[in-house]
């Protein structure tokens, strides 16, 4: 099953999402010229074509330069790696993800008490992964750099703040990393793919979850 994956902006299109972290930036890419910027979006492109005709296997580094007919070096040169080149085609979903839950509408943007933030980011954090699952899994650092990935800082960094306005007197960041642990993709994996549970149960464990970690009543 090929992953889902949101249509990539144009190179220099502008956009009124707030300026996010980006999961496979570059120390240049800040200062990308306008040429540059256009053969990122290309292989960029191409590579989604891979993705969603072959499925995540199907994207090598060969495969995308040959899609996008430039030389195997120039998506080395652009992406260092296979992991870099399928964080960066995650990296426009998650920004869609940090721009909801940092000025969308509530309760899973500001507005809604803290407790009611956290339910809807889990709910959407599932639902994220699930219809990118493949895509994920196989785009996942290796485990010496696996938690000091910018989206996974994000993410924990956005529940650590939620934990500390609903539980005060908590070790907030050492909790925000336990519940990050229940929206792993390979833990969303076994369980709705090895294991057959449906995406609502694993949303109804999450809202039981946080129930129980902030002393709330689950939402009915």
């Amino acid at each position: 099953m090929s992953a889902s994956l949101p249509p990539f902006p144009k190179a220099g299109e502008p956009s009124s999402e707030p300026l996010l972290l980006e999961i496979a930036s570059s120390a240049d890419e800040p200062c990308l010229r306008a040429d540059a910027a256009r053969n990122r979006a290309r292989l960029l492109e191409a590579a989604a074509r891979l993705v969603a005709e072959h499925g995540a296997a199907g994207v090598t580094m060969e495969a995308v330069a040959a899609a996008a007919s430039v030389g195997k070096g120039t998506v080395f040169r652009r992406f260092g790696d296979r992991t870099g080149l399928l964080m960066a085609l995650l990296d426009h979903s998650a920004r869609q993800l940090q721009a909801a839950f940092l000025g969308g509408p509530p309760p899973l943007g500001p507005g809604a008490p803290p407790v009611e933030r956290l339910h809807a980011f889990g709910r959407a954090v599932l639902r994220q992964s699930s219809e990118q699952l493949e895509l994920q899994l196989a785009a996942q650092p290796e485990p010496a750099r696996r938690f000091s990935s910018p989206p996974l800082r994000a993410l924990s960094g956005h529940v650590t703040l939620l934990l500390r306005q609903a539980v005060p007197d908590a070790d907030c960041v050492l909790l925000a990393q336990t519940l990050i642990g229940y929206l792993d993709p390979a833990l969303i994996h076994h369980l709705t793919k090895e294991c057959g549970m449906p995406l609502e149960r694993l949303e109804a464990g999450w809202s039981d979850l946080v129930a129980r970690v902030t002393r709330t009543e689950p939402p009915r």
